[in-house]
């Protein structure tokens, strides 16, 4: 279904089936097109196929720009019902607005690890089978770079140089190149060269990382490896497949790096989703002062 169709069906349920009020009609419908304005801007995405971590990543973008919390809040709770809305009409199997939370009073920053957590998180993995071996590289390589859970699953082995230590990421309409640090390169050196050709299923298979079924993995496999890893690490902070990716970003802000190659790597289009990671790290400062200052 197109956006434009859905998006006029929601309008009707909104008048003809809740019988919302006019004030409630006008902010729900000019949040959902303001939704589907950034999907189609920066993304290429309908309705349809946008994610949870790209609804994440609009909600991000809304706080970077400096949007009252009562704004992020209404947006997501318009967000929300949108994609009830489409559940219940079977226009999309599963909804992506599930992992969106409200502010309840300061504006929410990302969850990052401290540089010892992601060390304490990236040890987990025990290379002593193939399993443990194509864990760390997927770790070590989703660290390395900040890409999204769902472009790491996408990767083919033919998208990994790893003779100058780089690999491209293809979107929908544009593609970049990021670099990977030496132990990520030779996580998936060991992974690629003898590991992977004994777990794939067929021989023409082109996916990087595969299950253990030896078909590519899917991001619930992924989900439930993090998360077992988590665990095993005895890291309180929650941990999702996005946490590395805001990690990824903050450590490099906290340690000079030009926020628009970050920018770049990360494949905002808008500087505005990039500079969040700033305030996080200003916030950081803040408690930081607050706690070790005499008269603070």
């Amino acid at each position: 279904m197109k956006s434009t169709e859905s998006y006029a069906k929601y309008e009707a349920y909104l008048r003809d089936v809740k019988k919302s009020s006019e004030n409630t009609l006008s902010s729900y419908l000019r949040d959902i097109r303001q939704l589907g304005d950034y999907l189609e801007t920066h993304m290429d995405f309908t309705f349809e196929e946008a994610d949870s971590e790209t609804l994440s990543d609009y909600i991000s973008a809304l706080r970077a720009q400096g949007k009252s919390v009562a704004t992020v809040s209404r947006s997501i709770a318009s967000i929300k019902s949108f994609y009830s809305f489409l559940l219940s009409e079977g226009t999309i199997s599963l909804n992506p607005s599930l992992v969106l939370v409200p502010d309840k009073s300061a504006q929410k920053l990302p969850q990052i690890l401290t540089s010892r957590e992601v060390e304490l998180l990236l040890e987990q993995p025990e290379c002593v089978d193939a399993k443990g071996y194509r864990d760390r590289a997927m770790l070590e390589l989703l660290y390395a770079t900040g890409i999204r859970v769902s472009e790491l699953i996408a990767l083919n082995v033919s998208d990994i140089n790893l003779s100058v230590g780089i690999i491209t990421c293809r979107g929908r309409d544009r593609e970049r190149a990021i670099p990977l640090y030496n132990r990520a390169i030779k996580a998936l050196t060991e992974y690629i060269d003898f590991v992977r050709p004994q777990m794939i299923l067929h021989q023409d298979e082109t996916a990087l990382f595969v299950n253990m079924s030896g078909e590519r993995m899917s991001r619930q496999g992924f989900w439930k490896l993090i998360k077992s890893y988590q665990a095993k690490a005895g890291i309180e902070k929650t941990i999702t497949p996005h946490t590395l990716r805001h990690s990824f970003a903050a450590h490099l802000l906290e340690n000079g790096a030009d926020i628009h190659a970050i920018q770049e790597m990360l494949g905002h289009a808008d500087i505005s989703s990039t500079q969040i990671y700033s305030h996080l790290i200003k916030k950081q400062l803040k408690d930081v002062y607050n706690k070790a200052h005499p008269r603070a």
